[in-house]
């Protein structure tokens, strides 16, 4: 009996596909729910599972174009398993490794690579990323190891001097994300604000508390849990900065849905932390891990990434002293973090080292005026320089008084 694989509905507005990679090849035996094949929407990457176990005639080649529904292949599930093949509930227990093997294989742990090979790396402390392998599916062997260290700084295999061009298909998602942003360009009234915060305060709270925070919550305590939720307090404080044109309307969000701009393997996506007013700083650092643990490894869904209400990207990681952030449009406003820089600040007519970050608002000027995003920015960075206000978001004596 033959089974058909068929491409999956993956959300109401997609009709095709790129099939990217085929896990298993045309011939091989695949175990039920094992992974088969990768394919990317203009949204997402997202893999095709085996719904029984047999062997796989693969139809659609990668790199092809798909439709919903189409046909990608086949699993032939009257075929007799090959011999030496066991289902995975019957896998033989792993025998322990001889003892002169033991140095090599655990620093190749995650990496494919021949005896010798990982000898040498584990002996010379190469770091297998400067590797470029030449063997067989992928294999690391003795000659690819020695040309990494014969040639430190440069990228094995690469031809010196070379002008050779390599032109890639552009992905699903890189064209969705180019399309999006020359929309955002075309069709907001765009402009940036800028202000810098004193970041000390914060460090000086994750350094005293970031050990018994891991200890309780089980992640680490980060900046954007402080920057999620001060803008959480700002946005409702000025509602604008949080709503959306939808034709002649403006709609106004009374929830904070946070987008949170990760770089994965496939290009830049945007998950969304949900109701993030009303998550706790532990709550939103879990959601972070999270989101950014899917994007990373392309399991994020459609709806994962769907809506949001503002946006706050990050290039601080990346080394960004300043830029200006674009808007993820519909949205109306996007915070860019910044590289934290010790840099010398006047205080009370006195030079003060501190460590700074430079903030920047973008926003649409259609929906948002200036006194609006400045007093926003304002806001944010008064929150985050004194953060003892994200408890109440005010002074506590005067949210004990009610003043």
């Amino acid at each position: 009996m033959s089974i058909e694989i068929k491409v999956p509905t993956v959300g109401e507005s997609i009709t095709e596909v790129t099939l990217v990679k085929w896990i298993k090849k045309d011939g091989d035996w695949v175990e039920r729910d094992e992974v088969i094949a990768e394919l990317e929407s203009e949204k997402a990457t997202f893999e095709i599972n085996a719904e029984q176990a047999g062997v796989l005639k693969t139809i659609a080649k990668e790199d092809d174009t798909l439709k919903i529904g189409d046909i990608a292949g086949n699993i032939d599930t009257a075929a007799p398993r090959p011999a030496g093949v066991v289902a995975k509930a019957e896998a033989p227990k792993e025998t322990a490794a001889p003892a002169a093997a033991t140095k090599s294989t655990a620093v190749a742990a995650d990496v494919k690579a021949t005896p010798v090979a990982a000898a040498i790396i584990a002996d010379k402390k190469v770091d297998t990323k400067t590797v470029t392998p030449s063997g067989s599916n992928g294999k690391i062997v003795k000659q690819d190891v020695l040309e990494a260290l014969n040639n430190p700084g440069r990228k094995p295999g690469v031809e010196l001097f070379s002008r050779n061009n390599r032109p890639e298909k552009m992905s699903n998602l890189r064209k969705t994300v180019s399309r999006r942003l020359v929309e955002a360009k075309n069709t907001t009234a765009m402009l940036t604000t800028f202000n810098e915060v004193d970041m000390s305060a914060i460090m000086e709270i994750r350094a005293k508390n970031k050990d018994k925070f891991k200890e309780k919550h089980g992640v680490n305590l980060g900046f954007m849990s402080f920057f999620t939720k001060a803008c959480c307090f700002a946005l409702q404080e000025w509602p604008a900065v949080n709503a959306s044109i939808e034709g002649d309307n403006i709609v106004y969000h009374d929830y904070c849905d946070v987008s949170i701009a990760v770089s994965a393997p496939k290009g830049l996506v945007v998950p969304v932390i949900r109701n993030a007013e009303s998550l706790s700083m532990a709550g939103i650092e879990q959601e972070v891990v999270k989101l950014a643990t899917k994007a990373k490894e392309n399991k994020l869904t459609i709806e994962e990434m769907s809506g949001g209400t503002f946006t706050i990207t990050n290039g601080g990681i990346f080394g960004s002293l300043m830029s200006t952030p674009i808007i993820n449009i519909p949205q109306s406003a996007i915070l860019g973090m910044h590289k934290i820089q010790e840099r010398p600040m006047a205080i009370n007519g006195q030079v003060v080292i501190k460590p700074m970050m430079y903030l920047a608002l973008s926003y649409d000027h259609r929906l948002i005026d200036g006194r609006e995003s400045v007093s926003f920015l304002v806001r944010v960075k008064e929150l985050l320089e004194n953060p003892a206000l994200l408890l109440f978001g005010k002074e506590p004596v005067k949210s004990l008084l009610e003043l």
